[in-house]
């Protein structure tokens, strides 16, 4: 009988590989790795404070290389014999009881693959140390899918040295800018900030990200109704799923002044904390999103617009079981079909309408509410790893199938004033493109921008 040959051609899969992902998502692949090694080494002590305190990462390139060093305990023989150099990991190979992310097996090659045509893998530990060459010939030879494995001597410190030679151009073009350099600098510090804060080190051609990080508002003291200003939290744990949640939003900052949405307006107002950060066992895989990827403009909650600019929202996911986590292959994204995630992203809506009705009240009275923000001197800010275990909050349990309990703040309120009604009827192309200038959008609600012009005239004649 004859046989059809289905096996695949090593440049086609490993083109395919890498054309999805951003040569900076592919360089926090190996960040990542470095992060599942501590949680590898036997000597992780473990601390849920500091858990990466004395770990770190140098990341070095040019226009002609690339390298990675860490001491985050190297990677054990067997591992690399069995697992570690393969296109893929077999169903089952997860780390067992041990949070990390590493879920499909490619982030390490896909990287490599990604920069350049040929690696050298160094992996220096206190039984068995080796280099794994990859060299350029590995992809035109469609039969031998192996790579050598040469033992070294054992020396410390224990950990990874990845060195990427034989860049591909476009890869060597962007590795000579100084524009990439500030770009990726940033990137670290927005997606590897917590785990930087939990002591973590990363240098990047000698420089050390800053971790963006971002704290609630919580007012010490309640107002003469009671009300203050602190943050929405969700949280379950225990559950049979293995999968903790913590979810926390609020007000980041005061509310935008005139100059801030003018400056919004123009493109040039600093909205970088606004919106959801999403973080799954240490690792941020969506930083600030405004979307409906995070349930803005769904439902009730309306799309993401300037005035909006002081509300921030963190979820934390953990699970000693990557696959349970709502991550995407490149693990910068979420899992929009992941069940758990869209049940959690109810209690994101229903946290972000509490502060979008709380701005739009507030915007609609620009004196009181700076009254009442300088006048509120008992204020700190609660990070929001913070939050999972403050004893500060009444929360209530959660009568969902999803579990958990939540803790909803109770708000100030503008004094109540008699409205009365203003009544016209515009060209409804009229209204579509003061929808577009507001909003961002042609399709808001006529209601929607007839207030913001009147808010707009009202503002003028305050000036």
């Amino acid at each position: 009988m004859a046989i059809a040959d289905a096996h695949p051609t090593k440049r086609f899969f490993v083109e395919m590989l890498v054309r999805d992902i951003e040569l900076k998502d592919a360089l926090l692949d190996l960040l990542d790795n470095c992060v599942d090694g501590v949680m590898r080494s036997p000597q992780h002590d473990g601390n849920p404070e500091r858990p990466y305190e004395g770990y770190w990462a140098k990341i070095e390139f040019d226009s002609q290389t690339f390298r990675i060093t860490d001491n985050c305990g190297g990677i054990p023989l067997e591992l690399a014999e069995e697992k570690a150099f393969r296109l893929g990991r077999k169903s089952g190979d997860q780390d067992k009881d041990l949070p990390t992310v590493g879920l499909y097996g490619i982030g390490m090659k896909r990287a490599i693959f990604k920069m350049g045509q040929s690696a050298t893998v160094t992996s220096l530990r206190s039984d068995t140390s080796f280099n794994v060459e990859i060299p350029s010939n590995w992809m035109s030879d469609d039969d031998t899918w192996e790579f050598s494995i040469k033992e070294i001597a054992n020396s410390s410190p224990h950990g990874t040295t990845i060195h990427v030679s034989e860049l591909r151009p476009a890869i060597s073009k962007m590795f000579s800018q100084a524009e990439f350099l500030n770009d990726f600098l940033e990137e670290v510090s927005a997606y590897y900030g917590y785990i930087i804060e939990k002591g973590f080190t990363v240098t990047i051609n000698g420089q050390a990200p800053v971790p963006k990080k971002v704290g609630f508002i919580l007012e010490t003291d309640t107002d003469d109704s009671g009300n203050s200003i602190g943050p929405y939290i969700y949280r379950r744990d225990g559950k049979d799923d293995g999968v903790d949640v913590y979810l926390s939003v609020g007000l980041y900052r005061n509310s935008p002044t005139e100059e801030d949405e003018d400056q919004e307006l123009a493109g040039r107002a600093n909205s970088e904390s606004a919106g959801w950060t999403i973080i799954c066992n240490d690792r941020v895989i969506l930083h600030a999103d405004k979307t409906r990827l995070t349930g803005w403009g769904e439902a009730t909650v309306p799309a993401y617009h300037t005035q909006f600019v002081a509300i921030s929202g963190v979820v934390i996911f953990k699970s000693n079981d990557p696959s349970k986590l709502p991550l995407t292959t490149t693990k910068r994204g979420v899992d929009a079909n992941s069940e758990l995630y869209s049940q959690i992203k109810d209690f994101m809506r229903e946290g972000m309408k509490q502060f979008t009705n709380y701005t739009n009240q507030w915007k609609k009275r620009p004196k009181e509410r700076r009254v009442r923000e300088q006048a509120t001197d008992k204020v700190t800010k609660v990070l929001a790893n913070e939050l999972v275990k403050s004893t500060a909050f009444v929360f209530t349990k959660v009568r969902k199938p999803v579990g958990g309990e939540v803790s909803r703040p109770s708000l100030p309120t503008p004094a109540i004033y008699t409205d009365n009604w203003i009544r016209f009827s515009r060209p409804e192309h009229e209204i579509q493109q003061l929808s577009q200038e507001f909003f961002g959008t042609s399709d808001a609600p006529p209601s929607e921008v007839g207030e913001e012009c009147f808010a707009r005239a009202l503002k003028e004649l305050e000036r």
